[in-house]
């Protein structure tokens, strides 16, 4: 579903890898922001999911935050201490607000965070770029440059922050991953679910099959201060950059927040020595 903006899709060579939506026309409970979905591998595997039936906010690859200044920018219900999730009427919107560059592998925009009234909570710049890096896999670089007013600080909270126990520091950059059964899940030195959430490696790999049966790696890096990785597999296939995984985050006021996240979507299943070797050879 789209609004008023068209969709941006990214091409490298003559392969279009990914669609950004950039306006979705969803209702205000499922945390409208721009997101990539269908991302595919170069070999044609869809890679994202988006309104999945158990979680209708999950929205292919996106940035997304649960509790930014007591606003839902995540979608669902939000959940209260003590309480536990509850529907509120504090649902958001990150808005697309103007085109700063366009090319068949670049694209670059303005956003507002809005608080459910409407207020700007957050301005952004954010940057995306598609890149042929081996003849099995592409990468996308996402840039984000998160600014708070000048007048106040913000704070960038998770159910985790919140109270919620079992490690759910969700909300950051996050990619709802689509797969055919459980996927598999690394880091350098760990492995699965449990092992891997909340770490802080250099790099994360999921390993799955898409719907059409079509074997995938997608590797994961880019984490910053304070971030760790919120990961899900057997619920769902989920991996984010999780900025509050279990301590706030705050922008101060008039300051900034700067991501850079990569992720390197290859078609086949890679393990350890497969994933180092795709790191080295892109740099």
């Amino acid at each position: 579903m789209t609004g008023a903006a068209e969709p941006v899709r990214l091409i490298v060579g003559a392969t279009e890898v990914a669609e950004y939506v950039l306006d979705p026309a969803l209702d205000a409970r499922h945390g409208p922001r721009p997101y990539l979905h269908p991302v595919r591998t170069l070999g044609g595997t869809v890679v994202t999911d988006a309104l999945p039936d158990d979680h209708v906010w999950h929205l292919g690859a996106s940035l997304a935050v649960q509790d930014v200044n007591g606003s839902n920018l995540w979608g669902g219900r939000t959940y209260v201490r003590d309480v536990g999730y509850t529907w509120r009427d504090d649902h958001g919107v990150i808005a697309h607000t103007g085109e700063v560059e366009r090319s068949p592998s670049r694209y670059a925009h303005d956003l507002q965070w809005r608080d459910h009234a409407g207020a700007v909570l957050l301005t952004e710049r954010r940057w995306l770029a598609a890149s042929v890096v081996a003849p099995h896999a592409w990468r996308l670089d996402v840039e984000s440059v998160l600014v708070a007013p000048d007048d106040r600080a913000v704070r960038l909270g998770s159910p985790a922050t919140n109270g919620r126990p079992g490690g759910a520091g969700y909300g950051g950059f996050f990619w709802r991953a689509v797969a055919d059964g459980e996927p598999a899940v690394f880091t350098a030195d760990a492995a699965g679910e449990q092992a891997v959430n909340g770490g802080a490696a250099p790099w994360l790999a999921l390993t799955g099959s898409g719907p059409g049966g079509g074997a995938y790696t997608l590797v994961f890096a880019g984490l910053g201060g304070g971030d760790r990785w919120f990961v899900r597999t057997a619920m769902y296939p989920g991996v984010c950059v999780a900025f509050a995984f279990d301590r706030p985050a705050v922008v101060p006021a008039g300051g900034s927040r700067h991501g850079r996240y990569q992720v390197w979507v290859a078609d086949g299943t890679l393990d350890r020595d497969g994933v180092a070797a795709l790191l080295r050879s892109t740099g």
